[in-house]
């Protein structure tokens, strides 16, 4: 139905993201007038940067196990109103084609991220969407026929509204943690702990896999409870890195190390650099070849100079042969390889964080809406809501079956 100057709207999207770009297109797709707004001078950064460049839309396969925060029973609902195969059919019309790589996720063939932004903006054209930038919200109140929002560009009034404004991830994109201001002002609450997740972690200056920037192994990391639990493991490519570890497995478990450290100060992270060997297994095969050295019986597995760190940190010469060690080394050099505690001091915030963990839970929304259950008319979709998914196109989903199901509600 389009929207001008003249003609008031019925819904304003502040956030003009992922999510409320979506449920700005499918708002308009379904007649009404929509304002999209959005304080950042570039749209659609985080589209932009998002897998290295390339926009990791989403994943073939997703569920409730991918995610994490609110139960994951609401998360499995809000799933299964629009999923995966509704996403590839949204995107393929607006002549995005995918291509799926061996860990399941979907590229556009293109491999470019404004592939993506640039169908999402057409999209929301074709659909009469008014979108306005850079206008920063800076208010909004609830008013007698509905809300107001204003910034220093003026205000605006309509009788709904859609808050996308993200979390606090990636703050140049404008994710500045101001929506939970918003939301907290309209009667939600937002959960004590708001951190950054899918981050980079640090180790202590001065250990050994910090020399050891720029290598990147397949590993293991498992989080452990206090009372040795396992609480939570990933495999996936692991990145040193001169501040510590990065790569999509220590992006994974970030979010449950921090939660961990929270609930359980006594919780622990500790690496597998042979995935599927445990220390029995290695020191097995240490103790079966005698004449070896560590660097000979594990070559082709890791690279040397990795290897070589590890030897170093486990205070074993890497030339020297198995058999000449005693207990006590041999066990340091197993441990090194397939059981290395981690130290993790902190990680590397909300700056190099790709989501946020926490926001306002689901329990505060209606799921076949996305309508707040505390102020009517005002629906909350994307980031800012308690869920954050893994690596892999997981968060994207979110903000497409959010934005889709809000988009839709308002007929």
């Amino acid at each position: 139905m389009g929207t001008s100057p003249e003609s008031p709207p019925d819904v304003i999207v502040v956030g003009v993201g992922a999510a409320g770009l979506y449920a700005a297109i499918h708002a308009g797709r379904s007649g009404a007038r929509v304002l999209a707004l959005d304080g950042a001078r570039t749209l659609g950064a985080k589209i932009l940067v998002a897998g290295g460049g390339r926009c990791n839309v989403t994943h073939h396969a997703v569920d409730e196990k991918a995610y994490a925060g609110s139960s994951p029973n609401a998360i499995r609902k809000v799933l299964r109103r629009y999923g995966v195969s509704e996403t590839v059919a949204f995107f393929n019309d607006m002549g995005v084609n995918f291509k799926q790589e061996e860990t399941g996720k979907l590229f556009p063939t293109t491999d470019r991220s404004r592939t993506v932004l640039d169908a999402l903006l057409r999209a929301a054209e074709q659909a009469g969407v008014l979108i306005r930038f850079p206008r920063r919200v800076e208010a909004i109140r609830q008013v007698h026929d509905g809300f107001e929002v204003s910034g220093d560009w003026g205000e605006a009034r309509a009788p709904r509204l859609i808050l996308a404004t993200g979390g606090k991830a990636l703050p140049k994109s404008g994710s500045d943690g101001l929506g939970y201001d918003f939301a907290r002002a309209l009667g939600h609450t937002i959960g004590e702990h708001v951190c950054p997740a899918l981050v980079p972690l640090i180790l202590p200056g001065g250990h050994q896999l910090r020399d050891l920037s720029g290598i990147a192994v397949e590993a293991t990391l498992t989080l452990r409870s206090g009372t040795g639990k396992v609480l939570k493991a990933f495999t996936n490519s692991l990145l040193c890195t001169h501040f510590g570890l990065s790569g999509p497995c220590a992006l994974d478990v970030s979010r449950y190390w921090r939660a961990a450290r929270i609930d359980d100060p006594g919780s622990s992270l500790r690496a597998c650099f042979l995935p599927g060997t445990d220390e029995a297994a290695l020191d097995a095969r240490v103790l079966a070849n005698p004449k070896s050295t560590p660097l000979a019986l594990l070559r082709g597995e890791l690279p040397d100079r990795f290897l070589r760190g590890l030897c170093e940190l486990a205070g074993v010469d890497p030339q020297e042969p198995l058999g000449q060690l005693n207990r006590e080394a041999r066990l340091r050099l197993v441990r090194a390889c397939v059981g290395l505690d981690l130290a993790i001091e902190g990680d590397r915030g909300f700056t190099h964080a790709e989501v946020t963990m926490g926001g306002i839970p689901l329990r505060e929304v209606r799921l076949e809406t996305m309508e707040s259950r505390v102020c009517p008319g005002l629906h909350l979709i994307g980031e800012i809501l308690d869920v954050d998914g893994r690596i892999g196109g997981f968060n994207f989903q979110w903000a497409w079956s959010t934005g889709y199901i809000a988009g839709t509600s308002l007929r």
